[in-house]
């Protein structure tokens, strides 16, 4: 009963909101619309409302339904619909805002100056109102058009970042050798294979000396992995391809019918990861040996900072490891680095993580970076160094909720490795 009533009253918030936004807007369409012909104008004006019951229905499937009776790509697509046309529409209530300040600011002057200002300056075809709100139509519809756009084209638009490091332990065996980093998958949020076979195909071609998997295979549920792993078994390297969970592989974001039903998902997640061919390490190392020398790869289960659940044990996995003279840490969340990693292990010589996606959203340009994700992550793209340590944030292959990528695309990543 209590659930009931939280679902009821979110419910109603949301909703609330939704038509709050949409009356706000609406007074723009009125305007905009105000001299149009009496069939298109009571079409605009009436069709306007369409999308906002939408909205509502919804909402209730999402509340009080089961949406994971469905397929993740519907789930999906009426997740980015209401956020794509509500983001939107945002952009429309802020430009409408200006509008409601100079009129405020006009009523006040003509109130204490006991006259009315004219509407219209001389030699002015059109009101500043009707300006404003054609402006707010404008600025609502550019942010939808971009999310289609990055939906469209951003999505697959796979791009190789490749970067050198220098290490002056590195073993001479060692020197030149190029990894190569997928992360985050998110398979349940797909809906094109041949795109994705073209990023696979695309890492292959980079013909990487090893392979590293950094978390994030599914979603929620393993299952979403099941039409993907002859794609991803594709993935092979001369030494190997090693691989480590991240936060959604552990289907903490799912109401799930018993612990046991939780459980039994994850081993079904391990099992895929051994289909593709992938080394999964659980708190654990192995050792790369090439004419006999050798490094350490250590990786560990999902270490989150904040909200995020820690499963991780670097210690467990970096026990025998202590005479290797360059180990590499697969971690899927990059704030490990800095809350554990540098601090407690300063022998580990470059950590690998994902997590972030770049939060599918920004601008790189030359030295210019800039994604909303740097508010949330420090280290959030690229390579860091802190010392004589390393750690690289891959941008992440796949996507999460908005399925697309807007000036962030999905990254395959290559480190080469070098003797200082």
């Amino acid at each position: 009963m209590k659930q009931l009533r939280q679902r009821i009253m979110t419910l109603v918030l949301f909703f609330t909101l939704f038509l709050l936004i949409d009356y706000y807007v609406f007074q723009a369409v009125l305007t905009v619309s105000r001299d149009w012909t009496p069939f298109l104008k009571n079409g605009i004006r009436y069709g306007f409302w369409v999308p906002t019951v939408l909205a509502g229905i919804a909402l209730v499937w999402w509340l009080f339904a089961d949406p994971y009776k469905y397929s993740a790509t519907v789930r999906t697509l009426i997740f980015t619909a209401l956020a794509g046309a509500y983001l939107s529409k945002l952009f429309a209530v802020l430009v409408l805002f200006i509008d409601d300040i100079q009129r405020g600011v006009r009523w006040a002057l003509a109130y204490f100056q006991k006259s009315d200002p004219p509407n219209v300056a001389p030699g002015e075809g059109i009101t500043r109102s009707e300006f404003l709100a054609k402006t707010a139509l404008v600025a609502g519809t550019l942010p939808f058009v971009g999310m289609a756009y990055g939906i469209i084209s951003g999505a697959h638009d796979y791009r190789v970042k490749r970067t050198t490091v220098y290490l002056p332990n590195l073993p001479k065996a060692f020197d030149g050798i190029k990894i190569g980093q997928v992360s985050d998958i998110h398979s349940g949020s797909f809906f094109n294979k041949t795109a994705v076979q073209g990023g696979v195909d695309m890492m292959l071609d980079e013909k990487p000396d090893v392979l590293f998997f950094t978390g994030d295979l599914v979603n929620n549920e393993s299952s979403e992995v099941k039409d993907y792993i002859h794609i991803f078994d594709k993935l092979k390297a001369p030494l190997g391809v090693y691989s480590v969970t991240g936060n959604h592989d552990y289907g903490d974001y799912k109401a799930w019918a018993s612990a046991k039903d939780k459980q039994q998902n994850f081993q079904h997640l391990i099992e895929a990861h051994r289909l593709m061919g992938f080394n999964l390490l659980m708190n654990e190392h192995r050792f790369i040996e090439v004419d006999g020398e050798r490094i350490a790869v250590l990786g560990i289960e999902n270490w989150g900072a904040g909200r995020f659940t820690r499963y991780g044990k670097l210690d467990k996995a970096h026990h025998g490891t202590e005479d290797t003279a360059v180990k590499l840490l697969l971690s899927h969340d990059p704030s490990h680095w800095d809350s554990q990693v540098r601090p407690l292990y300063p022998d580990i010589n470059v950590a690998f993580a994902g997590h972030t996606h770049g939060f599918q959203m920004g601008v790189e340009i030359g030295s210019i970076r800039w994604s909303p994700s740097q508010y949330i992550y420090k280290q959030w793209a690229g390579l860091y160094q802190e010392g004589s340590q390393y750690l690289y944030v891959n941008r992440g292959f796949g996507y999460l909720g908005y399925p697309g990528r807007i000036g962030m695309p999905p990254e395959l990543t290559i480190v080469e490795l070098k003797r200082a």
